[in-house]
């Protein structure tokens, strides 16, 4: 004869510690692997930066009285 069990008991197994303790592991390391791409990112990012802020010298053009240069 085959054993009736009601529908709130017949589980797998419950969520514990164990299980806590697992999921917030993962979610830390994830939040670690994050901020080590970001700080790999803002180092490379950073010299390429620093090259594009340098002032050029304007372009010599008709507003300013001088002919531009033909390279040839």
């Amino acid at each position: 004869m085959t054993k009736i069990v009601p529908e709130d008991k017949a589980r797998q197994g419950h969520w514990g510690w164990h299980a806590l303790r697992i999921l917030i592991a993962g979610l830390l390391l994830a939040f670690v692997a994050w901020a080590a791409v970001e700080i790999y990112g803002e180092m490379i990012k950073s010299p390429a930066t620093s090259e594009q802020t340098v002032p050029q010298a304007p372009a010599a053009g008709p507003a300013t009285g001088q002919k531009p240069t033909q390279g040839g």
